[in-house]
Parts: structure tokens; sequence; C-alpha cells
């Protein structure tokens, strides 16, 4: 998994700042006379909410304008009221009204994944992990699952050679899901085996491999195949997972559901910057 690092923090935020400025720049400020004028500028919660992605959105500011001076006042990770200060900002105008944008983009995408993981979190069974998927915006992954990670939330897998998920298609184009299975246990891998019925369940059942995801089963279906399990396997369950449904899926005793929404369709946290 590529790690947060301020590298990789950097080379995204100056990608979006390029789609921002190319070709001429913020033409707007630059109207402005007193651009170069030192000011201050506070970020606000307009909702309540989990907050990620600060120093993205601190990285956009310093990039404009290396005089910026950037105060969190609340890290990573922690929950904040509505009207609540994010963060403070000194530096001059034009940094401050250039970068803006990109730097609430980062914030108020991060804290919105952040905030929604947090939401199927607080409904399940403390026995129960929520992980995300590979359902990401592409070359914003590692944002997103920190972002995750950040509202409470655990990763299913970072890309397709972190571990092996035999799925649906896989067991289609090989025609024969036992012999699947082996091979995939020789290469000493993490393997998951996806298993939309007992049927196919009870082909597997007996080799030696990590997990079994159980994909849209109905809880009934979900509780016969945990039993069949008998805790030799860790168990995980996907499919059009909601907060109408999360905890009545975790009271089967399953170890991990898998969101794919935390990440493709959560709300974007709602903030705003002022100057004061």
């Amino acid at each position: 998994m590529q790690k947060l690092n301020q590298f990789y923090i950097k080379s995204v935020v100056k990608k979006a700042l390029e789609e921002d400025l190319r070709p001429r720049g913020d033409i707007t400020t630059s109207l402005i006379s007193s651009k170069n004028k030192i000011i201050k500028a506070k970020i606000i919660a307009k909702q309540d909410g989990v907050i990620a992605g600060l120093n993205f959105c601190k990285t956009a500011f310093k990039l404009i304008g290396r005089e910026t001076v950037f105060t969190k006042k609340v890290s990573d990770g922690k929950k904040i009221k509505k009207n609540k200060i994010i963060a403070m900002i000194e530096a001059k105008t034009k940094t401050i009204l250039t970068a803006e944008r990109t730097a609430l983009n980062f914030l108020n995408h991060a804290s919105g994944i952040a905030t929604i993981t947090n939401q199927f979190v607080k409904k399940i069974s403390k026995k129960t992990k929520i992980c995300c998927t590979r359902k990401t915006t592409p070359n914003l992954r590692t944002l997103e699952k920190y972002a995750v990670k950040k509202g409470g939330g655990h990763t299913h897998r970072y890309n397709l050679s972190d571990e092996i998920l035999i799925k649906d298609n896989h067991i289609s184009a090989y025609n024969n899901l036992r012999k699947l299975v082996k091979k995939a246990i020789k290469t000493k891998k993490i393997v998951t085996v996806e298993v939309e019925n007992i049927n196919q369940l009870k082909q597997i059942l007996g080799l030696k491999f990590k997990r079994v995801l159980f994909d849209n089963m109905s809880t009934s279906q979900l509780k016969n195949c945990i039993k069949l399990c008998k805790k030799k396997y860790e168990t995980e369950y996907s499919g059009n997972a909601s907060l109408k449904n999360i905890k009545q899926i975790s009271i089967t005793g399953v170890n991990r559901i898998s969101v794919g929404a935390i990440t493709h369709s959560s709300k974007s946290f709602d903030t705003t910057l002022l100057f004061r």
C-alpha cells in the first residue's frame, strides 16, 4: 500500500493546483491591489462530523505561499461540531484566495468519507469491522483509504497486488472453484473467496485459506453460511450495505462488512473559509 507521507501529499496537491491554475493563474485575484497584504482567515465546520485531510489542506496553501502559517484547531480523526473552527490561516491575501478551493476540496472530500465511515462504525457490533473497497476515485485511493481509517474503518485490500480475491468472474473464467482456490493457496498470499450461495461454500470447505466473502446474501443465508464455516475462516459480507441494514448484518456475527459507498458515494463535508 502506498504510504501517506509528505511526498505523496505534495504531489497530489500540486497536480490539483495545476488543474486550477493553468494556463494563466488566478486572473481574478490578480486584479486586487492589496493582494500581498498579510491577512488571517479561518476554516469553519458547517456541520457535525469527523475531520480528515488537514495536511492536504495545509499543503495547498503552503505550495501557493511559503509564508503561510497554518494552525490546526482539531486533528484528523477527531469529531467536530457545527460552527467550530477547524483551522486558522495567516498568509498573503493572494495565497489564501488562490489556494482556498483546492485546499477545501481535499479537506471536505476526506472529512466526508471519515464522517460517513464513522456513522457506519457507530451502528455495528464492536466485533465487526467496516471495510472500504477498491471503489475509489482514480489517483486518490491512498487519501480515501486514509480517511476511512480516520473514521474508524479498515481497508479491504489496497490494490490487485495486495491479496488474492477470487470473485464470480474469476470462477466463471476458470470453471472449477475448488481447483482455483487450491492454486491460489500455493501462492502463500492472503486468499479471500467470494461465494454467492451455500453450494459454492460447500465446494471449498476444508481448504486452508483465510477468508470467505459472502456476496449479496439475506441475513438468514448469511447466518447459515457462518455456522458452516465453524470459525475456521474469517468471514466478510458485501453487497448493498447501508446505514439502514448494517446493524442487522452485523448481528449475524460476520467479522467484516465491506461498504463501497463510503468512498464512491460519500457526501462532501460542509465547510467555509472566512477572512477574520
